[in-house]
């Protein structure tokens, strides 16, 4: 399926001269968020607990929050409305106090005042994560991400050239760290969902990176042409179709997720949803653009394969007169 019956070449090197400026801009604030601002850590790493409450008429959240707050226990605690203006979630630090006691007959009891102007509650949903639970798990999901990424560093650097998959690397590092500033944008706490969209986003953006890559290099081998610029170019043009399709795909369906599965899973799908825009740009106009900046030359590759290609004939030359006998 084509989106474009007629290819137009259009010149992506230079729409990436723009791209890599709007790219150092978004990197610089992503930092600053990141180092002056940093995460809101999730009960999943920061222990805790999390709970939904639901009431009959509009939830009364600063009434909720000061009587939660009038108990030591629960000093810190964040409450805010959940989907509706009926529901409510709450968040509460861990506390050694509540340490493996059963929190919902002492919300029951602390919220009983609020009756009065938000009627019947029920307690929805409660789940508790202990402070070492929490720690583990952070230390595991830190761990997964670095995992993953230096499974696509060790993998790219086998497959291209080294400027390519220099630049490669450089253009997916640069993806995930727009998209973890965008959690903190979006004011969403740090958890599993999270990473679990950060691990989703590197394989979606390295492979979006390799199709164009490929088409690059199988330019360069057939075309035979020292044009770097038009290579490029003719790549990109030839595999946006393509790039366009997978990433409407992906981009309606966590779109989905996002307005119909509601806050519950806004932690996997916003990430992501921000994830699919930064990879495909930055594979069309980051990247590549990289790898000419690096001192990608194809005078010089063209020479390399040109060798590879004389040696793999020399060598099935002396195979084919050693089975014959000749040598």
């Amino acid at each position: 399926m084509e989106l474009f019956k007629k290819v137009k070449v259009f010149d992506f090197v230079k729409y990436s001269n723009y791209g890599l400026i709007a790219s150092i801009f978004l990197l610089a604030l992503a930092f600053a968020l990141l180092f002056f601002k940093g995460f809101s850590a999730g009960i999943d790493f920061a222990g805790g607990s999390a709970g939904q409450i639901r009431y009959e008429k509009q939830a009364p959240i600063e009434e909720v929050r000061g009587l939660l707050e009038a108990d030591s226990r629960f000093k810190g605690v964040r409450v805010s409305e959940f989907d509706t203006k009926e529901e409510i979630s709450i968040k509460i630090p861990h506390n050694d106090a509540l340490e493996g006691a059963n929190i919902a007959p002492i919300l029951e009891k602390l919220l009983e005042p609020s009756k009065a102007s938000g009627g019947e509650f029920e307690i929805r949903k409660l789940d508790s994560v202990g402070a070492q639970v929490g720690d583990d798990l952070r230390q595991k999901g830190i761990i997964s991400l670095l995992m993953a990424l230096v499974a696509m560093m060790v993998y790219v650097s086998f497959r291209y050239e080294w400027r390519f998959a220099l630049a490669g690397i450089l253009a997916l590092i640069h993806d995930v760290i727009l998209t973890a500033a965008s959690v903190i944008v979006f004011d969403i706490d740090l958890n599993l969902e999270v990473v679990a969209a950060l691990l989703t986003l590197i394989g979606y953006s390295i492979n979006d990176t390799i199709i164009i890559f490929d088409r690059i290099r199988e330019k360069m081998l057939t075309d035979k042409t020292n044009d770097i610029t038009l290579v490029i170019n003719e790549a990109i043009s030839h595999t946006l179709s393509r790039t366009l399709l997978t990433s409407l795909t992906v981009f309606f369906v966590v779109l989905t997720l996002y307005l119909f599965g509601g806050a519950i899973i806004v932690g996997f799908s916003l990430p992501m949803l921000v994830g699919v825009i930064v990879g495909t740009y930055s594979s069309m106009f980051v990247a590549p653009k990289l790898a000419v900046l690096l001192g990608f030359n194809i005078e010089d590759y063209h020479k390399k394969e040109m060798m590879k290609t004389k040696r793999a004939q020399d060598r099935a030359k002396m195979r084919a007169q050693y089975e014959g006998g000749r040598v």
